[in-house]
């Protein structure tokens, strides 16, 4: 018998959230849905320049840096599940410790 094991990479996105998508035909059916256009930044809230858009469902606010799942995760929650959504925010971020130095606050 052989064992084979698979390591997956499992990662967060940060990002600050820039603005709101508005779509009038879409193929999700989730009530209260709304999606917002995230700038991927850095673990200081460094905006990259490198945007995609999010389903958010705990309600984030303009210029907040949020964690973001994606792909499969994104799927992986009561409310999206069999849904297509790839990206999904999962927590608003109050603060950030690097190395025992806080390197965002909110």
């Amino acid at each position: 018998m052989t064992v084979v094991y698979i390591q997956t990479l499992i990662k967060m996105i940060l990002g600050k959230v820039v603005g709101t998508v508005v779509s009038s035909s879409k193929n999700v059916d989730i009530k209260g849905a709304r999606f917002l256009l995230i700038d991927k930044s850095n673990q200081r809230g460094e905006k990259k320049g490198d945007y995609l858009v999010a389903l958010d469902l705990i309600g984030a606010g303009h210029d907040e840096l949020v964690m973001i799942s994606e792909s499969t995760s994104a799927r992986e929650t009561p409310t999206t599940v069999s849904k297509p959504i790839d990206a999904i925010i999962v927590g608003i971020i109050d603060m950030i410790d690097e190395n025992e130095k806080v390197v965002y606050k909110k």
